[in-house]
């Protein structure tokens, strides 16, 4: 029973499946047993954070143009924040579920670890699982939001001044709105627990990860992906390319309101849009680095035993072929050493450009390319209103059919 338990643990394994938030989903019917109902979460979230303070900015009188400089309506921050962002957090728990489920039944059908280290296999998938269901982590996180919700608002505040719908100065500072109240007390904090339930959920992967890293892998240098036989590790990358889209849309959200009432420009924000990617990047490809050192050894290992077995058959290539080794009726042409040879070659040369992370070019550029996507509306911002203007008018001209001229008259 043990074993198949363990079994069903590798076959199963999800970073997002269970644990205390989604156990209260299911019991909600928001969310089934592989997070079935994803509309759904996403409708009810958007109208506790983004709907209800359509609603109290109304009733504050601060939805539209007027009482304020910047009215709920033109604050585009939290329309992207709660109804481009955190729609897309929940979207890549569908997707991260999907992808890694297959991942770690990949290292035992691999045969990447060995008969008597696959208890240490197990009982690290066990960890895992047990720290991604524990309910003490979330309680912080809970605690940490809330800890942190009214200095945010602060700091949006600082940025945006003087009067929003949410803050308006007074007396003693800064005086929150209805909507400011509960947008500091429970819009916020439910995305950024969302958001930071994700940090949580990579830590348990990079931990997880690191403990097989631990374990001496049987990798084969001579393998066509060129990581040892581990290479299926970079379509979990992929899994979260909607992480990655929904920070670029978080960034995308608060540069926005920086050049649109803080009169800045979208290149000034260089570094800010790098970092993301560069942060990105780190969240995701970094927990694969630690199957860097044993892709090193495998790499030295397979040059010194490939580059000994190539010494030893062309040598005895040379002597056969160039030394009057070979038998007088034995011909040359269309002999199998010769595509020994070539295949000994096209084998060694694997071995040779093995990568040292078990993360293609590709999944990187994805994810960095999904992580600027968001920001990409924003280059219409460096063009003059009238220019833009003048763009797209012509090219709704230029797609428009051409009428051919009628017959003349004469």
């Amino acid at each position: 029973m043990r074993v198949s338990g363990e079994r069903n643990n590798r076959e199963s394994f999800s970073l997002v499946v269970d644990g205390p938030l989604f156990q209260l989903l299911r019991r909600a019917h928001l969310s089934g047993d592989a997070l079935e109902g994803l509309p759904k979460r996403i409708v009810v979230f958007a109208l506790l954070t983004w709907l209800s303070l359509v609603a109290l900015s109304a009733v504050d009188g601060h939805m539209l143009e007027g009482r304020v400089n910047v009215p709920f309506l033109r604050d585009f921050d939290a329309h992207i924040r709660f109804l481009v962002a955190l729609p897309l957090l929940m979207v890549a728990e569908l997707v991260a579920h999907r992808r890694m489920q297959p991942m770690l039944e990949q290292f035992p059908s691999r045969r990447l670890i060995p008969e008597t280290a696959m208890p240490r296999f197990d009982a690290a998938i066990a960890s895992a699982l047990r720290l991604r269901d524990s309910a003490f982590p979330e309680v912080l996180l809970i605690a940490f939001v809330y800890g942190t919700g009214i200095l945010l608002v602060s700091r949006h505040y600082m940025a945006l001044g003087p009067t929003t719908w949410y803050a308006t100065p007074s007396g003693d500072g800064v005086k929150l709105t209805t909507a400011g109240l509960w947008y500091a007390f429970v819009s916020l904090p439910i995305f950024q627990f969302i958001l930071y339930r994700w940090y949580f959920r990579l830590l348990v992967l990079a931990r997880l990860l690191w403990h097989i890293s631990r374990i001496s892998l049987e990798l084969v240098p001579t393998h066509p992906d060129r990581v040892g036989g581990i290479g299926f590790l970079a379509t979990t990358v992929y899994g979260f390319a909607p992480l990655a889209a929904a920070h670029g849309a978080l960034l995308a959200g608060l540069l926005a309101n920086r050049i649109f009432y803080a009169r800045a420009a979208l290149p000034d924000f260089t570094l800010e849009v790098a970092s993301v990617v560069l942060f990105m990047l780190c969240l995701t490809v970094g927990p694969m680095l630690v199957f860097t050192p044993q892709l090193a050894l495998a790499r030295r290992t397979g040059n010194r035993e490939y580059g000994t077995l190539a010494e030893r058959y062309v040598r005895a290539f040379d002597t056969k072929w160039l030394r009057g080794g070979a038998p007088a009726d034995e011909l040359f042409i269309g002999n199998a050493d010769i595509q020994s040879l070539a295949d000994l070659s096209n084998s060694f040369e694997i071995v040779r450009s093995m990568r040292l992370v078990p993360v293609t070019k590709g999944a990187m550029i994805g994810i960095a390319v999904a992580t600027v996507a968001p920001i990409l509306p924003l280059f219409l911002t460096m063009m003059p209103l009238e220019d833009l203007v003048r763009v797209l008018f012509g090219m709704l001209v230029s797609a428009s059919p051409v009428k051919l001229p009628g017959p003349s008259a004469n």
